[in-house]
């Protein structure tokens, strides 16, 4: 049997994220194997790297799955590109370990939020980027980023409920950078909770705007609590950058 690795872009914009759901509803994954099992035959399970929130793109989305099928790699990326809606495209399909899973071996994640910090929206990005007309702060935003890199209980940082689920998580830098009226934040971690990267992307943005100081970032991870944190940013303006395994 073997093993494929896909990296994928998609425009999440009107997915349900990228994990299939009981419900009846459209997520990436499963447009993904609809097509992988038309084309084969069997009953494919594609293995992600992880969730995105629904209405969350990514660049670089790495899945693997396995088949019994003859079909060459070219063939199968061909497939993809002729089957699948616009919105989704598989960039490549490669030949993979035995035990390689996209998930499980997956050694770091980076996310970029966008921030389009101009007096207008853009009519043409305005589904991938958040846009506010207050200037920002970036080097308090920055100076905010700098307390949150290295290993902490981000419990105020998620809404994961459950209390039985180890909320700690090793951020391993955090970049902002602005071009133009354009402003990304980078996030690099060893794994995020739910809603973890948009609570901290809705914090930064507090900041810039003087609601919060880089003190009070501090203190909010303290505190253990939803509610001392920043809003939750829109889902639009994240994006799943790369994947980096052992």
């Amino acid at each position: 049997m073997r093993n494929l690795k896909l990296v994928i872009e998609y425009d999440g914009t009107r997915y349900k994220g990228w994990q299939k759901q009981k419900e009846n509803v459209s997520t990436v994954q499963d447009k993904i194997e609809k097509v992988l099992s038309k084309m084969t035959g069997e009953d494919i399970q594609v293995i992600g790297c992880g969730r995105t929130d629904t209405g969350v793109h990514a660049i670089n989305y790495v899945a693997n799955f396995h088949t019994n099928s003859t079909f060459t790699n070219e063939d199968i990326l061909n497939y993809f590109y002729e089957f699948l809606p616009e919105d989704i495209v598989v960039k490549s399909v490669t030949d993979a370990n035995d035990r390689f899973h996209a998930r499980y071996n997956a050694k770091s994640k980076t996310y970029v939020y966008t921030i389009n910090n101009g007096k207008h929206r853009s009519v043409f990005n305005r589904k991938y980027e958040y846009h506010t007309d207050e200037e920002l702060n970036l080097n308090a935003m920055e100076a905010a980023a700098d307390v949150l890199i290295g290993t902490h209980d981000f419990k105020s940082f998620t809404s994961l409920k459950s209390s039985n689920k180890s909320t700690e998580r090793t951020i391993n830098y955090i970049d902002i950078n602005k071009d133009g009226d354009i402003i990304n934040i980078e996030v690099n971690g060893d794994g995020f909770l739910m809603n973890m990267v948009r609570i901290i992307a809705g914090t930064l943005i507090e900041v810039g705007k003087g609601n919060l100081r880089a003190s009070d970032v501090a203190k909010i991870l303290e505190r253990k609590q939803r509610s001392e944190a920043g809003p939750m940013a829109q889902a639009k303006g994240l994006a799943l950058k790369e994947v980096q395994y052992k």
